[in-house]
């Protein structure tokens, strides 16, 4: 009975990373529209070079691409920091609080954050600014995979 009591326990923190809290990408978006107010973040970066989207591998096509790349290791490194809990406090589930300066189109990761979710927080406002100064081409939309390998 405890095996399969921790075979439970383990299966929910699988589900837990296998099915993300959309409310913590929905914060990523949110931070990039911050940023670029007439961006399409799910359209626009969800296939996106080599880095953008789903996965990455391969060198980084353009500035672009490397915004994202950069971003791919903050998450890895993100699982690894001292105050996250992979399972608990993974970048793709975890809540922080930030706030959004429309005039300057600046966000601002708040100090109530606990070190892990500033860590993530600055992950995502890092890459919402990056994303704001790199330029886009079209030509990089899409790639083949067999281009990032």
């Amino acid at each position: 009975a405890l095996i399969f009591f921790d075979f439970l326990i383990l299966l929910s923190g699988l589900l837990v990373l296998a099915s993300p809290n959309y409310r913590a990408l929905w914060q990523f978006r949110t931070m990039i529209i911050c940023t670029m107010p007439d961006s399409w973040p799910a359209l626009d970066y969800a296939d996106y070079g080599c880095w953008c989207g789903m996965g990455g591998s391969g060198p980084a096509v353009d500035e672009l691409d490397r915004c994202c790349q950069v971003h791919d290791q903050c998450y890895s490194d993100a699982m690894q920091h001292d105050e996250c809990w992979p399972i608990l406090n993974n970048p793709y589930t975890e809540m922080y609080s930030y706030q959004c300066d429309k005039p300057s189109k600046t966000v601002t990761c708040l100090s109530d954050n606990n070190p892990c979710e500033m860590f993530i927080c600055e992950c995502d406002r890092k890459a919402a600014m990056c994303f704001a100064t790199a330029g886009y081409d079209e030509a990089n939309a899409k790639l083949p995979s067999d281009y990032c390998e």
